[in-house]
């Protein structure tokens, strides 16, 4: 298929780095997303998140004529939805509103000869879904529910498995997994991310393709939790977990991950959930993971609380709020979380350390202050480092020694 025009919806951590290698591989590239404020950055050149080297391409997208980005959808050859897919409620369950919204935006423009890709991380069914909400929305265009190989609209869930701080690289060197909703749907989105994907492109079915995507992220979380259970039993125990894994990775079969304070991000610790949601009587390891990792964070709270106990008007600095090292996004971190459990000590004062945010989201403003590392260090009674930041890696052991330090990334140990 000949794909001209290239519409992506979403232009947040995947939608606009992916829209960047569409338009870098020159062809007309349509960013579409709510937040006024990411479309006139967009479209000035710049980016409103961070990402190593995104400014540069997306600069050079813009400044072509490649790229741009609008409020409204238009008409396009290929539309790429990219948008949250979290959960509500304490069952965790899917919470599909965003991707319905989505559908609701590009229906109106949709022609025969399109093609939808789901590219939003979601439970199994989320594509039929997404595919049934089009077809209601345009009752004069046929779909794969209804019409197989002879629909008018091609539709397919195509995960992106790209991990942050390295965006750019892995989506073109990462390997894609392909979920046509029929062969004819496979094939046309393989042809879209041959574009720029130089890794191979596996076609299976969009229900494989959604659980292929969950399945990675479940497993990930399930090795996690082991980790962080090992280093809670170890800290009982009077044991160094960093030298203990270190030690029991030695052997020519056993990995080990590294522990930290819980588990973030809109992916790991959000997918787990998918799983159990859809067939909570046999996802019992994937569930005992999940409360493993979300129990991390008050584990933390709960060594720093019987610290703090020893100082009458303690000052606690904490190093990191992003969900891992060297980015800007907070979703679903567990530093974030700890941090506002925190806040709730009588007399303690917050110094939070984000070397990649210029100013705290609405949430953490009336949790304490945003504070340069050096500064933090020098006036803290308590030093917790949440996050593995490059940054952190290159505090002088000797600016902790009179500290109470709780390292969770294993950096000072």
């Amino acid at each position: 298929m000949s794909f001209e025009t290239i519409s992506v919806v979403g232009l947040g951590y995947i939608g606009l780095p992916t829209a960047a290698m569409f338009a870098s591989r020159k062809k007309q590239v349509i960013g579409v997303d709510v937040n006024q404020k990411a479309v006139d950055t967009i479209n000035r050149g710049e980016i409103h998140i961070v990402e190593p080297d995104l400014d540069m391409v997306v600069h050079a997208a813009v400044v072509g004529g490649y790229l741009r980005a609008t409020t409204i959808a238009e008409p396009a050859d290929a539309f790429l939805i990219a948008v949250p897919t979290p959960f509500k409620g304490d069952n965790h369950e899917p919470d599909l509103s965003y991707i319905e919204s989505a559908c609701q935006t590009i229906a109106p423009v949709l022609k025969k000869g399109d093609l939808v890709i789901l590219e939003s991380t979601s439970p199994v069914g989320a594509t039929e879904k997404m595919s049934g909400w089009l077809a209601v929305a345009r009752p004069d265009l046929t779909f794969p529910q209804t019409h197989g190989e002879k629909s008018d609209v091609r539709v397919a869930h195509c995960p992106e498995r790209v991990l942050p701080g390295h965006v750019l690289r892995e989506l073109v060197q990462n390997d894609r997994v392909i979920g046509g909703m029929t062969p004819k749907c496979s094939a046309a989105a393989t042809d879209l991310y041959k574009l720029f994907v130089a890794g191979e492109c596996f076609i299976t079915n969009a229900r494989t393709a959604e659980m292929c995507k969950l399945t990675e992220n479940s497993f990930r979380d399930v090795n996690i939790a082991f980790a962080n259970e090992l280093s809670m039993i170890c800290d009982k125990l009077d044991i160094n977990v960093w030298e203990l894994i270190k030690l029991a990775n030695r052997h020519p079969r056993v990995k080990i991950l590294q522990p930290g304070p819980g588990v973030g991000g809109h992916c790991i610790a959000i997918d787990p959930w998918f799983i159990v949601d859809a067939a909570p009587e046999h996802a019992k390891l994937i569930r005992q993971a999940r409360e493993v990792n979300d129990h991390k964070p008050h584990w933390v709270v709960e060594r720093v609380k019987a610290v703090a106990d020893r100082y009458k008007n303690p000052v606690i600095a904490c190093l990191g709020l992003a969900f891992k090292a060297n980015i800007d996004d907070l979703r679903e971190s567990p530093a974030v979380e700890i941090v506002q459990e925190l806040a709730k000590l009588r007399d303690a004062r917050l110094l939070l350390v984000e070397p990649n945010i210029s100013q705290l989201p609405k949430g953490l403003t009336d949790t304490g202050e945003l504070c340069d590392l050096n500064n933090a260090i020098e006036q803290a009674d308590i030093v917790i480092v949440l996050v593995d930041h490059k940054q952190f890696a290159l505090i002088e052991r000797s600016a902790v020694l009179a500290k109470v330090v709780i390292d969770t990334r294993g950096v000072l140990c």
